[in-house]
């Protein structure tokens, strides 16, 4: 604890990438525990991710949720293109392999119903709400967006528009997901909302609206292949 702690204070880059990077480096551990795998290594770093955000806290004072219509409106908008655009977009098939609909689906894993299915859903549902929104977004909309300008990001305030780094964040965004089109639309929507709002905590609240309402078509839906 004290080791992050210390580097966190030390390198306000190390507080804002570490993060990030370690919660999406667990994902290399799905294959290594059988078909259950991806279920238990999602618990695992959801746990590791609320302890990372509470570690880090204290050092990205940027990272507060800002409620507003605007952070609403684009949380909603967001996942309706996700959702509505999703069968005549191309997918992200350079850097990801096709999965079979149900791949990540607890109900068939673990029986229709099943409290164990349930609480990987819940757990799910948690993690993509509350622990990845605030994670992207100090990595991708505070950090990398004023990195590619200055190194000395902190100097550049949040409200900056720079159109190189807007399209290329938004972009590299976009290919760390399977439905990469969706994925850049939604970079440059939450980017322009902390652009707009001179802070990040809106931004953070649009993800988390958009991933709440996807999950909660996942399991309304049964439309797996989302999460």
């Amino acid at each position: 604890m004290n080791f992050f702690r210390e580097k966190f204070q030390a390198s306000p880059v190390y507080a804002r990438v570490a993060p990030f990077v370690i919660f999406v480096g667990l994902i290399a551990l799905n294959g290594l525990f059988g078909k259950s795998g991806p279920y238990w290594v999602y618990v695992f770093r959801t746990a590791i991710g609320a302890w990372l955000i509470w570690q880090m806290r204290p050092f990205v004072p940027e990272m507060r949720w800002s409620f507003s219509i605007e952070a609403v409106a684009v949380g909603v908008a967001v996942f309706l293109i996700w959702v509505g655009l999703d069968p005549f977009l191309p997918k992200n098939h350079l850097l990801f392999t096709p999965t079979p609909e149900d791949a990540w689906n607890p109900f068939a894993r673990y029986g229709a119903g099943s409290s164990m299915a349930w609480f990987f859903i819940a757990v799910h549902l948690f993690g993509s709400t509350f622990i990845v929104p605030p994670l992207e977004e100090v990595f991708w909309r505070s950090f990398l967006y004023r990195y590619f300008v200055r190194t000395n990001f902190e100097s550049l305030p949040l409200n900056l528009f720079h159109p190189t780094s807007f399209i290329v964040t938004s972009l590299l965004f976009g290919l760390e997901h399977y439905e990469w089109a969706q994925g850049l639309l939604c970079g440059m929507a939450f980017q322009w909302l902390v652009i707009n709002k001179k802070r990040l905590g809106d931004a953070i609240v649009a993800h988390a609206i958009t991933n709440c309402l996807l999950g909660l078509w996942v399991i309304g839906r049964g439309d797996w292949h989302f999460w």
